[in-house]
């Protein structure tokens, strides 16, 4: 398989792992999540879905980039499997947040997902520099969402 057909691998079980964890999120946006007190600084809820959307599609492009390169650095098998973890723990989030309604396991978990993309970003440093900087705006993104996620916890006891 070549680079492209890595790629577009990649970016779709990325963007289905989204697509998953959607399934808790949706239903919850105009019942249990409208009704919770939220921070000024919450975004609208329309940036939700187009923001995932380009994260899910760096992650992919990123992940392929470092594939494309596994005879090339041993380092690939442990980076790869932490990818893994992180895109699970991505997706349990949103169940634990939206699906059991539950901000504070959610943050417990917001908090090894960040951890995670920071061992995923790490590693895939050392195989390709842009698959890291791909990661960049998802722990930044993540990282305003654990601030978020607190800042409901604590509103909302």
């Amino acid at each position: 398989m070549g680079k492209i057909g890595k790629i577009v691998l990649c970016v779709f079980v990325c963007l289905l792992v989204g697509l998953l964890g959607s399934l808790s999120t949706t239903p919850a946006i105009p019942t249990w999540y409208a009704n919770l007190i939220k921070p000024s600084f919450n975004p609208p809820n329309w940036l939700f879905g187009p923001a995932w959307t380009l994260l899910y599609i760096l992650m992919g492009i990123a992940v392929a980039l470092v594939w494309d390169k596994i005879g090339e650095k041993k380092e690939f098998p442990l980076g790869l499997l932490i990818f893994g973890v992180q895109l699970l723990l991505n997706c349990l989030w949103s169940i634990i947040f939206f699906g059991y309604h539950s901000p504070f396991y959610a943050f417990i978990e917001i908090v090894f997902l960040w951890l995670a993309i920071l061992a995923t970003i790490l590693y895939f440093w050392k195989i390709s520099k842009t698959a890291a900087w791909l990661l960049i705006p998802y722990i930044c993104w993540v990282s305003f969402a654990m601030l978020l996620n607190f800042s409901i916890y604590r509103l909302n006891p």
